[in-house]
């Protein structure tokens, strides 16, 4: 069930004549997601975009869903569960068709995919400095969390 997600189109209300596929990502997909990600500024030179789709490809826990139009992709969310909480990481959307949809549409894709699963809670984590992220992400219904975020560099990495 993880590569075969049921294909979602979704017609954007706001933006009558534009309609966004969103399906599973394919080996087809890779090189130009991964280009996507680099156009938002989403990779860091310690996280290797293979590796990380390949990842969550390899179980039935995770996935990259990708959104197309005309046969070109525009939009990418990666998620994942442990059971009790979904992860979204690598949402992207192409720089020239953001704030017209395509943001929430993923993420509607990223809600739905972790429903089906029966996960309770949608988590995600941005860089505190990233206020265009936290203005969408609040804008969408995300609320800040009374959590802190702890984290340990394990294989020599600062």
């Amino acid at each position: 069930m993880n590569q075969r997600l049921n294909t979602m189109n979704i017609m954007l209300k706001w933006v009558p004549h534009m309609a966004m596929t969103i399906t599973g990502i394919t080996d087809d997909d890779i090189k130009e997601i991964i280009a996507l990600w680099n156009r938002c500024s989403l990779t860091r030179p310690w996280n290797d975009p293979f590796a990380d789709i390949a990842l969550a490809r390899r179980g039935e826990h995770s996935t990259v869903l990708v959104g197309r139009e005309n046969g070109m992709v525009v939009a990418s969310a990666m998620v994942g569960h442990d059971g009790h909480r979904g992860w979204v990481y690598y949402v992207a959307v192409e720089p020239s068709m953001q704030n017209e949809g395509r943001g929430r549409a993923i993420m509607s894709a990223a809600e739905a995919w972790l429903k089906a699963r029966k996960v309770p809670k949608l988590q995600l984590m941005i860089r505190i400095d990233n206020s265009q992220a936290r203005d969408f992400y609040e804008a969408i219904g995300f609320s800040l969390q009374d959590t802190i975020l702890y984290g340990k560099w394990i294989n020599d990495r600062k």
